[in-house]
């Protein structure tokens, strides 16, 4: 089937590929021209503006928005409307929050056009393992994408998990959990990191724990490949961002009295991450040095 995607990033581009890949035609644009250009040469056909994306589709036209969340996505929608008729379905990829999603939905079924949201997972290495995708909407977009959904998708990594809004509230609490296992894994590797009494070969280590170990993982398996590359990580930064799934992940435990002290902490570490020198950490250095008289450091 045919289906824009618009937004032709690290996943947008990807994803392109991959459909084309799979025998479907993409309708690409993106703000870059670059971008556009990489996905023409893929295969794609590529428009000038969204009047010319939607054009080249036929009814029920699907378009496929991966545009970061926030503003770009109700602009893109903005834009989009008045060019959709009714049974169109517009589905959001990217990371949004899913009360914006729920807002969108409603706002756009007044109109007669479907909105999917579809939280997606598997980052660059979905291009040739296949994608994650936890998708909601109503069952009528969802079988009018079905085939999208399944090219996308590694075999058993697609569900229509509920209504519109459910894809990304999914996605919410699985990007909660990977920040917690994140997190445990850095303090795990950097406890043996810091051992007096070895010298340990972490790349060795996480290459033994991906055999049988109950904490093999993928992310164990992207380990052992960054040790490979170099135990030290000498030329990283220890500066770690956050796109939001966190924070709204601890929100809505906390709006639901669930207990996530995991998530919560692993969301703060990377909060501390950021700071060059924490003045909070100052301060209690300074404390402890008033009342204790404990050593403290110059800087």
């Amino acid at each position: 089937m045919r289906v824009a995607m618009i937004g032709l990033g690290k996943m947008g581009g990807n994803m392109t590929t991959r459909l084309l890949r799979k025998g479907h035609e993409v309708v690409a644009f993106d703000r870059s021209a670059e971008a556009v250009q990489r996905a023409t040469e893929a295969g794609a056909r590529s428009a000038a503006d969204l009047k010319g994306v939607v054009a080249a589709l036929a009814a029920p036209r699907v378009v496929w928005i991966m545009v970061p969340a926030g503003a770009p996505v109700d602009e893109t929608i903005e834009t989009l409307v008045p060019l959709l008729a009714r049974g169109d379905v517009i589905i959001d990829g990217g990371n949004s929050r899913y009360i914006d999603t729920l807002r969108r939905g409603r706002s756009l079924a007044e109109r007669g056009i479907e909105f999917v949201d579809a939280g997606t997972s598997g980052g660059v290495w979905g291009l040739e393992n296949g994608y994650c995708l936890m998708v909601g909407g109503s069952d009528r977009a969802i079988s009018v994408c079905e085939p999208i959904f399944t090219a996308l998708s590694e075999p058993g990594g697609y569900a229509h998990v509920g209504p519109t809004g459910a894809g990304h509230y999914v996605k919410m609490v699985h990007n909660g959990i990977e920040y917690g296992l994140l997190q445990a894994y850095a303090e795990g590797y950097e406890i043996l990191h810091a051992s007096k009494d070895f010298d340990l070969d972490l790349a060795k280590i996480a290459a033994l724990w991906n055999h049988g170990s109950v904490v093999r993982s993928w992310l164990n398996e992207l380990a052992e490949r960054a040790f490979a590359k170099d135990a030290s990580l000498a030329d990283l930064k220890g500066w770690i961002a956050d796109s939001g799934e966190g924070r709204w992940t601890v929100q809505e435990a906390t709006d639901l009295d669930v207990p996530a002290p995991v998530i919560a902490l692993s969301l703060i570490m990377r909060l501390r991450s950021r700071q060059e020198d924490s003045f909070g950490a100052k301060v209690i250095a300074a404390l402890r040095n008033e009342f204790g008289g404990h050593a403290v450091k110059q800087s």
